[in-house]
């Protein structure tokens, strides 16, 4: 039974430091893993602007993340925040 789970658990979360390799660069994966994003199902629950203010994600990550996520039929979500840098607290 245990063998099940492991290989369930595999199609739905990557192994440690697996997620996104190859896609985007290792200071945006660290990044990921800080924050517990580790499929592409959680990182659909942010917008965006908000990937975007972690480390490690400029144009050319943001870029490729968007195309990884559009091939696997999973987006951002759409905000409705102002995340302009003068409405960030400091």
């Amino acid at each position: 039974m245990a063998k099940c789970l492991i290989s369930m658990s595999a199609v739905n979360h990557a192994a440690k430091g697996d997620f996104l390799r190859g896609i985007v660069a290792a200071p945006a994966r660290r990044t990921l893993e800080k924050e517990k994003i580790d499929s592409l199902e959680k990182l659909s629950k942010y917008s965006e602007q908000e990937i975007r203010l972690l480390n490690g994600f400029g144009e050319v990550s943001m870029k490729k993340l968007k195309s990884h996520m559009e091939e696997h039929q999973f987006s951002f979500m759409q905000s409705t925040r102002d995340f302009s840098e003068a409405s960030i607290d400091m």
